[in-house]
């Protein structure tokens, strides 16, 4: 854990340590919390592109010292061309998770750092946009030594994409093998891109030069994306959905996300009266509320414009009440959800002045669609994998709709006047793994990095798994995993630190204006600050 007693400095923290120095340059340089997020970001898109980039989807909760927080929704809408007829015409019963047609949505990553920048702007003296993007160009251009989990992924995902138009050229190695740890990937056409929007500005990506290209590439491979679907996009502000446990007000995103999961997890396990942390009462208690938690998430989130229920139905504590009552203290209930995997960065930012930001990207799955634009290198998200055919669903496919999101920043403010930033990747997981760190600091006392080391588990099913199973750390206390398989749980032990447990991170600034951060031991990250 890195901490800093700078009352006009700050701190970032990343999944990846060449973007949180990339956002610590920024700060030295007298940048803000979302100048110093920008720069973090453009760089984890660069050297992480098997979690995120350019060509995904982005949520912001940005606030300044003393205020509530503002959300940004950088989600993009499907195209005017994207219905049931074309993936039915396709032969096709769901929408692909790879290829062409998984790439349904316009990338809203860059939108929302124009709208956070815009936002920013009013705190006086920005910085040049080429110096929040230097760092994320240099390592475009120069390269960047591949590290363990990308490494893996490659492995595990080579021979899935490497018929995908334009992966193998940009992301295998020259054998058309996986990328060795250590070996240097670079990726110009993507450093071209992004001097683009150094020289035309963020706003060329939709409607200038960069659109023009991404949208003729679009239509030489056969992605449903045209430069209108781009030029009508932008980035929009919402109000984060908002709930009070023990007098910390906790803040999350509202739908097509699934920070209202995040939010009610923690307010019924709150209910249950949990003593300490890591014995059998809280995990059994966790798992129970996010059961909980993701039925009424499956229900009823999706495009917002298609929901028939009002997320706050869910946050009232007479609900709340109910269904923490319903919860079994001893026995694991019976639970079958459909699986609902996903890879993403989550990153903060607090500076001098106490404006905090907690933010993620994604491209959804790993390397997302697997498409990769040749002109621009940018590789398309397949967050519209998302989507149902089925038209009465709240997911269901149609032109320009959102789809549903995992991706989901947490913001809490104490009553003593700390601020936190948390959060973290991994679909199903974010959740889970945002309850069980932000109980350990929030509700017991664990030191910040401890919470985040800590051993952590995963309510899911995988894609073969035929019933739900609780993956597990096996770091946790045998005695633990004994009683949780007494009480019913399907245990599948998992390895120490995998990375299926999330890359979680977090930022706490005190009312004194102390900076406490911390990075995932999981992760390739660093909490970085002065």
């Amino acid at each position: 854990m890195f901490r800093a007693r700078h009352a006009r400095r700050g701190m970032v923290t990343s999944p990846h340590h060449l973007a949180s120095e990339a956002g610590l340059r920024v700060l030295r340089a007298g940048g803000n919390a979302v100048e110093a997020a920008v720069a973090t970001a453009a760089t984890l898109a660069v050297v992480y592109p098997h979690m995120n980039g350019i060509g995904g989807d982005g949520f912001w909760l940005i606030a300044e010292s003393g205020r509530p927080p503002v959300g940004i929704r950088a989600a993009g809408f499907s195209g005017q061309a994207v219905d049931a007829a074309l993936y039915r015409a396709a032969g096709l019963d769901c929408v692909p998770v790879r290829g062409t047609l998984a790439a349904n949505t316009v990338p809203g990553t860059v939108a929302g750092w124009r709208n956070a920048l815009d936002l920013a702007a009013g705190w006086g003296s920005p910085l040049p946009l080429g110096a929040l993007l230097d760092d994320a160009i240099h390592y475009a251009e120069a390269g960047y030594p591949v590290g363990a989990f990308q490494a893996e992924v490659s492995v595990t995902h080579g021979d899935l994409l490497g018929g995908v138009p334009g992966f193998s050229a940009h992301f295998l190695g020259p054998d058309g093998g996986p990328t060795p740890v250590g070996s240097m990937l670079r990726q110009p056409a993507l450093a071209r891109t992004l001097r683009g929007l150094v020289d035309g500005g963020l706003d060329a990506f939709y409607r200038g030069e960069i659109a023009a290209s991404i949208a003729a590439d679009c239509a030489r491979i056969g992605v449903p994306l045209a430069a209108g679907d781009l030029a009508d996009f932008r980035a929009e502000r919402v109000t984060p959905l908002a709930l009070d446990v023990r007098d910390i007000r906790l803040f999350n995103h509202p739908p097509p996300t699934q920070g209202l999961a995040s939010l009610i997890i923690l307010a019924l396990f709150d209910r249950l009266g949990v003593a300490e942390p890591d014995g059998f009462e809280h995990v059994h208690g966790l798992v129970e509320a996010t059961k909980r938690a993701f039925t009424v998430r499956d229900a009823i989130l999706g495009d917002p414009r298609l929901m028939r229920d009002d997320p706050a139905t869910y946050l009232a504590p007479g609900w709340l009440d109910a269904e923490a009552a319903a919860i079994d203290p001893l026995r694991a209930a019976e639970w079958l959800t459909r699986p609902g995997a996903g890879d993403t960065v989550w990153l903060g930012a607090i500076d001098g002045e106490g404006r905090a930001v907690s933010m993620i990207q994604s491209v959804y799955l790993k390397f997302g669609s697997g498409v990769v634009l040749p002109d621009t290198g940018i590789l398309l998200q397949n967050r519209g994998a998302a989507f149902e055919l089925d038209e009465t669903s709240p997911r269901a496919i149609g032109p320009r709709r959102l789809p549903f999101h995992t991706l989901n920043p947490a913001m809490a403010v104490f009553p003593d006047g700390r601020r936190m930033v948390y959060g973290s990747m991994g679909g199903d997981g974010q959740p889970q793994f945002q309850a069980a760190l932000f109980s350990r600091y929030a509700f017991f006392g664990q030191e910040l990095q401890a919470a985040i080391s800590a051993p952590r588990w995963l309510l899911g099913r995988g894609t073969t798994d035929t019933a739900t199973t609780l993956r597990i750390e096996d770091r946790i206390a045998p005695e633990v995993l004994t009683t949780l398989a007494s009480a019913g749980h399907r245990l599948m032990p998992m390895a120490p630190y995998t990375s299926q447990m999330g890359h979680a991170g977090a930022i706490v600034r005190h009312a004194d204006g102390l900076l406490e951060g911390a990075s995932d031991p999981r992760s390739d990250g660093a909490a970085a600050g002065f």
